[in-house]
């Protein structure tokens, strides 16, 4: 029966969608401990700093759909991100094709026809603003075509309801371990909502090794997300 409910939710798992992403303690948080494919998530960044990091962690998800190849679109308006840099998150460069679109509505009008593409893996798409009507499109479509949508809100108006499946946001958080330089990237990973499943925060690092998560807070995320949204 559960089974049945999620897949009237959106959760059409495939057999060879079944396998983990590699995400570590994360993907406890989904139905099935198995990060959704077919199915678009959401990540809100509210500043360019917070916005790196999404990018980064957006960075991180995709090389691990893309581990066996393939190929994804990058779409938005006024895209800042920095092609050569992805390989560190284990992506050639090549295997992903940029759309720079010059109006907010014509990437959101690009992002839901490559959505329809079985012929890709995923597709991460920089909009600001969406409507519950356009990510339930958004929803359809990728429930025909198999693609996972990362769709990555800049600074939204509203914190309104959509159609996805989950709802991120990262920022920075120092990294841990001795490293020279700078070292690697650090990020306060908070998944504030998830359908059917339990939101979660995490302090993790990125290096070349994967991710690593220092720490699994305890307070609830979704707790503290709805006081913020009282307040």
């Amino acid at each position: 029966m559960q089974k049945q409910i999620l897949s009237l939710e959106g959760h059409r798992q495939q057999p060879g969608e079944q396998a983990r992403l590699g995400l570590e303690q994360i993907e406890d948080a989904f139905p099935d401990k198995v990060f959704p494919r077919a199915a678009v998530h959401e990540w809100i960044s509210e500043s360019p700093t917070d916005a790196s990091c999404t990018n980064g962690f957006i960075s991180v998800i995709l090389g691990k759909l893309m581990l066996k190849g393939g190929y994804s679109l990058w779409i938005g308006s006024g895209c800042t991100i920095f092609p050569p840099a992805l390989k560190m998150f284990g992506i050639e460069p090549e295997q992903i094709l940029f759309i720079d679109a010059t109006k907010a509505k014509d990437a959101l009008w690009a992002v839901e026809e490559a959505l329809k593409c079985n012929a890709l893996t995923s597709v991460v798409g920089e909009i600001g603003e969406l409507s519950f009507n356009d990510s339930r499109r958004l929803q359809l479509a990728v429930e025909q075509s198999r693609v996972t949508g990362l769709i990555h809100r800049h600074m939204p108006k509203s914190l309104n309801a959509l159609a996805c499946v989950s709802r991120w946001k990262i920022t920075p958080a120092p990294g841990f371990g001795t490293f020279p330089g700078v070292g690697f990237p650090g990020w306060k990973v908070q998944l504030l909502k998830v359908r059917n499943g339990k939101p979660g925060e995490w302090l993790m690092q990125w290096s070349p090794a994967g991710l690593t998560i220092m720490e699994q807070q305890k307070n609830s995320t979704q707790e503290s997300y709805n006081q913020n949204q009282v307040a």
